[in-house]
């Protein structure tokens, strides 16, 4: 699916502004661990502090999709580095990690709608720890 692998392209790119190209005015960010953030503008300043806070590529990316291109998901591989302590999660001395995630997506109209990202949180924090 052309705007899913796009998306996952300008992550890779370090593209910001390629990704929400990519999104609805009103995209709904579904983040692991975190609150529904709704726009644009709250997906922007999300990725602002990951970009603070972590350097991460992705590799081994699948993207699914349903008949009707409506739906897709990925599954991938996130090979980062957390360079900066985020909040109260364990201090950052650049560390490296590499850890399993899957997205989903909702699309409409030629761009992505949702977009909901798990990966094990637990997993994360022994392998920074």
């Amino acid at each position: 699916m052309q705007i899913i692998e796009t998306y996952f392209n300008a992550f890779n790119a370090g593209d910001v502004e390629g990704m929400l190209d990519c999104l609805s005015d009103d995209v709904a960010h579904h983040v692991n661990e975190g609150q529904i953030r709704i726009g644009k503008e709250k997906f922007a300043a999300f990725c602002a502090h990951m970009n603070v806070c972590y350097r991460e590529k992705l590799t081994d990316i699948v993207v699914f999709s349903n008949a009707d291109q409506t739906r897709g998901a990925a599954e991938f591989i996130v090979n980062g580095t957390y360079l900066k302590t985020d909040g109260d999660l364990p201090v950052a001395q650049g560390q490296t990690y590499r850890l399993p995630a899957g997205s989903f997506f909702s699309l409409s109209d030629g761009k992505i709608t949702r977009v909901v990202t798990y990966y094990n949180l637990s997993d994360w924090i022994a392998q920074v720890s």
